[in-house]
């Protein structure tokens, strides 16, 4: 009886150990995302554009594109990413003119990257057309949020890499 009983303990351990080793084997599940907020100041009348991106993604983008490591508090390498960012995301009038948009500067922390852009002396009214591509090259499961403020009433967009543009109509 007591050897049944052992080997019911063994086999319970040998079927854990295995079930615990295909659990180690199985790909971890990475989340990919983007947030930014577009509003109007009415204090200054600029339109204001506040991205938060995963540090740790954005460091795997530019070692991926450019193979070599980034020190997102360099201001050289913020300069990399600052092309990048200008060159995947862009918001347009109602001719698909693009609005210009001013850098104002990025901060860096272990968990995330904030950019900062603005339009100077522009309503939130002026954009028809959102554009944002920003990590979904890299990253084909990347979802970036775009909130846009325009009177006070908030619309949300999601952007993936099948879908880098959308009429805020």
């Amino acid at each position: 009886m007591k050897l049944k009983s052992h080997l019911g303990f063994i086999a319970r351990c040998v079927g854990a150990a295995v079930l615990a080793g295909a659990c180690a084997l199985a790909p971890a599940h990475n989340f990919h995302a983007g947030i930014t907020d577009i509003s109007h100041n009415e204090r200054s009348g600029s339109l204001e554009v506040v991205h938060t991106y995963m540090a740790h993604d954005v460091e795997a983008l530019l070692t991926n594109l450019f193979q070599r490591q980034f020190d997102l508090s360099d201001p050289d390498d913020q300069a990399v990413f600052r092309k990048y960012v200008e060159k995947q995301f862009w918001l347009a009038d109602k001719d698909k003119r693009r609005l210009p948009l001013n850098w104002v500067g990025m901060t860096a922390d272990a968990q995330s990257v904030m950019v900062y852009q603005e339009a100077l002396q522009t309503p939130a009214a002026k954009v028809e057309f959102i554009h944002d591509e920003v990590m979904t090259d890299f990253m084909p499961d990347q979802m970036n949020t775009v909130n846009l403020t325009v009177a006070g009433s908030i619309r949300t967009f999601g952007f993936s890499s099948g879908h880098p543009e959308f009429s805020v109509h």
